[in-house]
């Protein structure tokens, strides 16, 4: 009978029954909130690649260029608010059932839906502030833009003149040695993972969802496209995901 239950009954059926969950994120969450899949067709990265992390290092024509695309995104980045999917992630960390968020997302919904800082492990880091290579100094993207458009040129770093960034992890950067760590404990203490909106294709990132697996928790892949990963799932919902979370918010501890 297991067989003729809806996907998204026994998602709900599985989480009640979890007591240690981890929820894995990309940025198939966020397309319902108006955010662009960078990676889809059409896609921002469709029209102009990636500025890996070297060029911008060590070319200030590339970082003024890596700010002129980051500021014309700005206000598809401002006006998106949590959609029903992060409404009910943000519940299922609060009434306990989620211990943590591992997110490859960098638009900061998941903070503004509700998510404790602590909760939350970005690898792919945050856009709505920026930070300076050589002495971690936290700068306003406002700040940075009243100064771009003034002079053309990216800011450097008020206190030690070093080069600014958003606090991203760009192509060919390292991953952030801590937030992989605590990504991996959260990962082998959960007894169930949960992925959504996310290709898992991207590795290291990807390699979460199995390792979860191999280590005995249940895997759910929520996505509307398959996934490489669909064959080692114990569920796999194809669906839109607001749709698939959203009763959820409903759900008591």
């Amino acid at each position: 009978m297991e067989d003729l239950e809806p996907p998204a009954g026994r998602l709900l059926r599985m989480v009640r029954e979890a007591e240690r969950i981890v929820v894995f994120t990309g940025a198939g969450i966020s397309t319902e909130s108006g955010i662009p899949d960078f990676r889809s067709p059409g896609g921002m990265w469709t029209k102009a690649m990636p500025i890996d992390f070297q060029d911008y290092v060590s070319s200030a024509e590339m970082r003024a260029e890596a700010w002129r695309r980051k500021f014309a995104m700005e206000p598809t980045f401002r006006a998106a608010r949590p959609n029903d999917g992060h409404k009910a992630v943000a519940h299922l960390v609060r009434i306990g059932k989620v211990r943590h968020v591992i997110t490859q997302n960098i638009d900061n919904l998941h903070q503004a839906s509700g998510i404790p800082a602590d909760r939350i492990i970005e690898l792919h880091g945050n856009a709505s502030y920026a930070r300076c290579l050589a002495c971690g100094l936290r700068h306003e993207i406002d700040d940075i833009r009243a100064a771009f458009e003034e002079t053309g040129a990216a800011p450097d770093c008020r206190s030690c003149g070093g080069i600014v960034k958003t606090a991203t992890i760009s192509f060919g950067q390292a991953m952030p040695e801590e937030e992989m760590l605590r990504a991996e404990a959260a990962t082998l203490d959960c007894d169930l993972f949960i992925a959504i909106g996310t290709s898992l294709v991207v590795y290291p990132a990807a390699g979460f969802p199995l390792m979860a697996k191999r280590n005995g928790a249940g895997l759910v892949i929520v996505n509307r496209d398959p996934t490489d990963l669909d064959c080692h799932a114990d569920l796999v919902v194809s669906d839109e995901i607001g749709t698939v979370l959203g009763p959820m918010i409903a759900l008591n501890g």
